[in-house]
């Protein structure tokens, strides 16, 4: 199932990220695409945030993951150094683990990512907006019905 969300500042963004936090469970993938800047990581601390999670959520470009500890842990990718490494980057744990994986620029270790997912993929409109396209399947397809509206 496809779906499409204009966001028009970041207090959408962020309300949006809430309204994604209410589904997160174990085991939970989202994978987040966008030009740099667009609002990837913006949109990760939001939804961590949402969680729970007091820590500062920052961009683990250098660091490729950073994780969470929490009732349920976040955990944070940023794929876009791994262009080219293939299934080496060794994360399977994390994705397919007992948290909430978010990774940026999933499409570098697109063979790692399940079938089944949330893609979101943030598109600038104009200064402030930005165009959401939602992409799940499986439980997350059910999901997007009750998302953005």
């Amino acid at each position: 199932m496809e779906k499409q969300v204009l966001i028009k500042d970041l207090a959408e963004m962020k309300q949006f990220a809430q309204s994604v936090s209410r589904f997160v469970v174990p085991g939970f993938v989202l994978c987040l695409s966008g030009d740099l800047g667009a609002g990837k990581t913006t949109f990760t601390q939001f939804l961590g945030d949402a969680m729970g999670i007091k820590d500062a959520i920052n961009s683990p470009t250098f660091t490729l993951m950073k994780i969470y500890d929490h009732q349920l842990p976040l955990y944070h990718i940023d794929a876009y150094r791994l262009e080219g490494v293939g299934s080496d980057a060794q994360l399977e744990e994390y994705i397919y683990g007992d948290g909430v994986c978010v990774i940026e620029w999933y499409q570098y270790i697109y063979h790692s990512i399940p079938n089944d997912c949330l893609v979101i993929d943030i598109e600038w409109v104009s200064k402030t907006e930005r165009l959401l396209r939602l992409k799940g399947s499986g439980m997350y397809a059910s999901i997007l019905k009750n998302l953005g509206d």
